[in-house]
């Protein structure tokens, strides 16, 4: 049996409130299924299971607040799993007598054994079968539980309970406390979830006027202390944030490097795709960056990675956080898994989820967790220049500023051209300037060759 723990979904982690189960005792689970929502400082994220089985029993309330590696519930192994008795399944060495066949029950008196045709259960005696036409259980569909699958009176009575018994409702435990306090009745709300659960938010919008009340808070307990107040919650994230920059800077020896790059040949490319694909297709030129930014980190791995145990380890792929400004104030970095791999309308694809998802407080574990590498991108809100603080245990940031026209001089002869400034912040400790000199130079060359990224 396993356990499933608060998880750490940043190094500025140390405790997060659970929101939100979706998954109910006695579900099955696979591997990288969501199971329950947690709220961090930062954002509401639904967090993944790592292994594969059923939901066992709950051990923390929505609601409560715990610390990064509290077991929030039991996993047991899947139904099937279990291991055959000792001994049991073994090919034997010599061959044995079979043993001498057991008599015959005796027919009962009343009455001719009706004939067992196809479709009769094996082993049914008459009192069985007439038990299970006077409570409308049918022998056929019924699994046995006697010795060698004999159906018995027990068996004949817990399908008929089964059978009157109307079928239960798929819903999360909030889901089914909120429908209680606002008096919604769950089978005729329409379930979101995985595998059509319903959750908490079905039933708000069910209730009259669509507007969920708030949950009662969960019964106190001596390792949980109650959830923070909604209107804590940008404070929490401000404070988050402090703590982070500040052992950022503290222990990271930081060093910065700045280019400008040439735009002109990007956003020529940029138009013309534009201009000639569909709508839907339709490039940004943060996707030209992002793209750059993460092929350069392929070619210089140096700054793709982590100090951790006071050593440099390589990422395994180029995963870039992207930092986003979330309404409420502060900021997130969700990640995207495999940037440099991912084509151009891919690449904006996800990019336009996982600002949309973040924003809405729906990201899950495993996007905000296991960046290699992090972009800040400031040039929608006017910046033309950013140094970054390196987010540990990475060991590098990007910053791209806005694409503005500038003179230039191409050749020899001075013209208005579009540029970028590219910053970067490394640390001191895994690379220096050489080093950091070499990847802008390689985000620079890869922006000249659009039709290549």
């Amino acid at each position: 049996m396993g356990e499933f723990t608060m998880p750490s979904l940043g190094a500025d982690m140390d405790e997060g409130t659970l929101v939100e189960w979706l998954v109910a005792p006695g579900d099955p689970l696979r591997k990288g299924d969501p199971v329950a929502v947690v709220e961090t400082a930062k954002s509401t994220i639904e967090v993944e299971c790592f292994e594969s089985g059923a939901m066992g029993r709950l051990l923390v309330e929505p609601g409560a607040t715990v610390p990064v590696g509290t077991p929030l519930a039991l996993i047991e192994p899947a139904a099937g799993a279990r291991r055959e008795p000792k001994g049991r399944g073994k090919r034997q060495k010599h061959p044995v007598t079979p043993p001498a066949p057991a008599e015959p029950e005796p027919a009962p008196a009343p009455g001719p054994e009706p004939a067992g045709g196809d479709g009769e259960a094996a082993g049914t005696g008459p009192l069985i079968r007439r038990l299970a036409e006077r409570r409308g259980v049918d022998l056929t569909a019924l699994h046995g539980t006697g010795p060698a699958g004999r159906v018995t009176r027990a068996d004949i009575e817990r399908a008929a309970t089964d059978t009157a018994r109307p079928p239960r409702v798929r819903a999360t435990p909030l889901a089914r406390r909120r429908a209680a306090e606002l008096g919604v009745d769950l089978s005729s709300v329409t379930g979101t979830g995985r595998d059509s659960v319903i959750r908490a938010e079905d039933v708000g919008g069910a209730a009259p006027g669509g507007a969920a009340a708030p949950a009662p808070p969960p019964p106190a307990a001596a390792s949980v202390r109650p959830s923070r107040p909604p209107g804590e919650q940008a404070p929490g994230m401000r404070r988050a944030i402090a703590r982070l920059m500040t052992r950022a800077n503290r222990d990271i020896p930081h060093y910065y490097l700045s280019t400008t790059v040439d735009m002109a040949v990007s956003m020529d490319w940029l138009h013309e795709h534009n201009r000639r694909g569909p709508m839907a297709e339709r490039l940004l030129p943060a996707a030209l960056l992002l793209k750059a930014a993460a092929l350069a980190a392929r070619e210089v791995p140096a700054l793709n990675g982590f100090w951790t145990d006071d050593r440099f380890t390589a990422g395994e792929g180029v995963h870039l956080g992207v930092a986003v400004s979330l309404r409420g104030g502060g900021l997130i970095a969700p990640v995207l898994h495999g940037a440099d791999t991912l084509d151009l309308p891919a690449l904006m694809g996800a990019l336009k989820d996982l600002v949309t998802r973040a924003r809405t407080g729906r990201l899950r574990g495993s996007e905000v967790s296991d960046a290699t590498l992090t972009v800040t991108n400031l040039g929608d809100q006017g910046v033309e220049t950013v140094f970054g603080v390196i987010h540990p245990p990475q060991v590098a940031l990007v910053g791209f500023g806005r694409v503005a026209d500038r003179p230039w001089a191409v050749d020899g002869l001075l013209g208005v051209r579009p540029v970028v400034t590219v910053t970067l912040s490394a640390d001191h400790r895994a690379t220096d300037g050489a080093v950091g000199a070499r990847y802008l130079t390689a985000v620079d060359r890869l922006l000249q060759k659009p039709e290549e990224l």
